[in-house]
């Protein structure tokens, strides 16, 4: 299950949720102060290489966070 960043729109407050892929920001409520519909924000995510049958492989994550195959 994916792992969602929102805002809150009224009190500013951060946070990450598991959410189905189905669910919308209407089956959110903020932690802090309740309120309704969050703001999804768009969050970056590294990708670290698999070693497995058909999988991609980067070369594995560097100690800076960078994926080794991108620079």
């Amino acid at each position: 299950m994916p792992i969602y960043e929102y805002e809150c729109k009224k009190c500013g407050k951060t946070f990450e949720i598991y959410q189905r892929i189905t669910e919308t920001s209407k089956d959110v409520k903020c932690p802090v102060c309740g309120e309704p519909d969050p703001q999804r924000k768009i969050s970056a995510f590294s990708s670290c290489g698999t070693s497995g049958s058909g999988g991609y492989s980067s070369g594995g994550c560097s100690s800076s966070g960078h994926s080794s195959g991108f620079g």
